[in-house]
């Protein structure tokens, strides 16, 4: 069974799919400023809908009505989406996007597998960032997770060390569903200083866009997303200066980065994975307190 409605028909040039379902972990919106700086820099293309009936909370996810002068003129719908679009150099790039599931998960996971199949994928890229020990001084640095089949794609991206357990989004889900299909699969992850990660930090975009134009062999624009990050870089700046032990806080994460100088993956300076789990469960702790997404499924 699947749960979508095909809306185009013409065949696509072994396209990238780009996955950016919002609703879990994505410290200083580092996926979601990525993805809305794509969709924004050219037109795309609806290729398919997915029924949002039998994958959406409604509750959770309320649609939003439009009132003018007290006349209700229409609800707007949250939607699970394939669009379409190219890079600078014309190549074919689809982006499944909207909310994450709230139910049927498998069936949701086969659905876009069938549906990658069908459109020729050729690559499948998940975008995200997580709270990390780092300072925001320095460049932000990605992390990958990959299903078996494309473990040679971690090591191109950057490596969490050690053993870490913790609450699964669905794109952990489809990661092994498009292994298991053959398909080469890398989830991107920024590290987001842990500081920040309540606020919109445009580092992280820009180096989500950069690592995906970097493994999918793409031709992305990501100036915009730079400048915007200079920007902010300079009020967080000023923000630390204002605290001393929020200067030594960041002079002590400086410390640690610069010790691993010369490991060109980085390795050495991305998170243990109990400290990431540390950092990941009390972002999670503070988005439910918030009033943010929950971890159910």
């Amino acid at each position: 069974m699947t749960l979508y409605e095909r809306h185009m028909d013409r065949a696509l040039d072994h396209p990238v799919l780009v996955v950016a379902l919002d609703g879990w972990v994505d410290a200083g919106l580092g996926a979601d400023g990525a993805i809305t700086a794509l969709l924004s820099a050219d037109p795309t293309e609806l290729v398919a809908t997915f029924d949002g009936e039998a994958l959406i909370d409604q509750r959770a996810r309320r649609p939003v009505v439009h009132i003018s002068q007290g006349v209700n003129e229409g609800l707007t719908w949250p939607v699970i989406q394939v669009r379409v679009g190219t890079d600078r150099a014309g190549a074919d790039v689809c982006y499944l996007v909207g909310p994450e599931p709230d139910f049927r998960w498998p069936t949701f996971v086969t659905s876009v597998v069938t549906l990658a199949r069908q459109l020729g994928v050729r690559m499948v890229v998940g975008l995200g960032a997580f709270p990390a020990p780092a300072p925001h001084t320095r460049p932000v640095r990605l992390a990958a997770t990959a299903p078996q089949e494309s473990a040679e794609l971690v090591a191109r991206v950057g490596i969490v060390q050690g053993d870490i357990d913790v609450p699964s989004g669905v794109w952990g889900a489809l990661e092994i569903a498009f292994g298991e299909a053959g398909v080469p699969t890398v989830g991107l992850w920024a590290r987001v200083p842990h500081y920040v990660s309540g606020m919109a930090f445009p580092s992280a975009s820009a180096a989500l866009l950069d690592g995906l134009a970097a493994v999918g062999d793409l031709s992305l624009d990501s100036t915009a997303l730079h400048t915007a990050a200079d920007a902010s870089l300079q009020q967080v700046d000023d923000l630390i200066a204002k605290s001393a032990e929020h200067t030594s806080m960041v002079h002590q994460l400086e410390r640690s980065v610069d010790a691993a100088e010369g490991n060109p993956l980085d390795v050495g300076t991305l998170p243990t994975g109990e400290e990431l789990a540390a950092e990941l469960e009390r972002y999670l702790r503070d988005e439910r307190s918030d009033g943010g997404p929950s971890d159910d499924t």
